[in-house]
């Protein structure tokens, strides 16, 4: 949902599309290189992510046998997903509407994309693919607590949607579903689906030096930009998933997003006083970039 663009810039409603924006998944178009781009993907991300992911995430690829060569099949993937926590993938075009977005997401379905990357494109993409969509987001809803954060934050959606406050509650998806990292008695872990999807960021985002290690405060992360375009400059930290999902329950966000109509966002380096800090950036990758970019 993050990565949608306001809804005046997305397509029409393509004519093979359901009213909720579902199409098939046409499995059996797929390529023989299609097939191969997905298996190399995986096999590169399944052997680096073993002691940088969260278990929940490689327990979840076992529940869903996500190993299996070749591109799943949305019908397969969603029976074994229903018996474990009540959820199911549906095939979308692209990009959708925010408020069916956020129906699929409260009613317990994750719209994904059909579409895979090119060679040209396997180290990076600017719109999410099956594979992102995929292997990055499903393996942690067949975890039961996840998944109901997930429903959570759907039936949330629907609500900010009335209220005008999309762009406030966006934020909280970016940096916890696509781009959080957890706490656990090893260390950091990765779990957003941006990272654990993207090989260069799984590196950088649990490694490199350069970017903020902040705790996870829900009023703080609201306030807090975040880059589209390249590696984040600051990733926060949860303690649990069940931190995450009693935080989005527990909380009334309607007077929430009242107090942050009033309030100045943050730029994506910045340290506060108050901040828990794992690591203070050095900022040296952003800065780098910077100074590359043309006049």
């Amino acid at each position: 949902m993050a990565e949608t663009p306001p809804a005046e810039t997305l397509p029409d409603r393509p004519a093979r599309a359901a009213e909720d924006w579902t199409v098939p998944q046409d499995w059996d178009r797929y390529s023989a290189a299609d097939h191969a781009m997905w298996d190399r993907l995986f096999d590169r991300q399944a052997r680096m992510l073993p002691g940088r992911v969260v278990p929940e995430f490689i327990a979840g690829l076992d529940i869903l046998r996500m190993d299996q060569p070749g591109i799943p099949r949305f019908d397969a993937l969603s029976q074994r997903l229903m018996a474990a926590t009540g959820w199911q993938v549906v095939a979308v075009p692209g990009l959708v509407p925010d408020r069916v977005f956020f129906d699929h997401l409260a009613n317990r379905r994750f719209p994904a994309g059909r579409f895979i990357r090119t060679p040209a494109q396997e180290d990076y993409l600017q719109e999410p693919d099956i594979f992102h969509d995929v292997f990055g987001h499903v393996p942690l809803l067949a975890n039961p607590v996840f998944a109901d954060y997930m429903q959570a934050y759907g039936e949330g959606g629907l609500r900010a949607d009335g209220l005008g406050a999309i762009e406030k509650l966006a934020r909280l998806y970016w940096y916890t579903v696509e781009f959080g990292l957890i706490a656990t008695p090893q260390g950091l872990r990765l779990y957003g689906a941006g990272i654990v999807s993207s090989n260069a960021e799984s590196h950088f985002a649990l490694e490199d030096p350069s970017p903020n290690r902040l705790g996870f405060d829900l009023q703080r992360l609201m306030r807090t930009r975040y880059r589209i375009d390249d590696f984040q400059q600051s990733y926060f930290v949860i303690d649990s998933f069940d931190q995450l999902l009693r935080q989005t329950v527990g909380t009334d966000f309607a007077p929430l997003y009242a107090a942050l109509e009033q309030q100045s966002d943050f730029d994506t380096d910045t340290i506060l006083p108050g901040d828990r800090v794992f690591t203070r950036g050095t900022q040296a990758y952003a800065h780098k970039k910077m100074q590359e970019e043309p006049i």
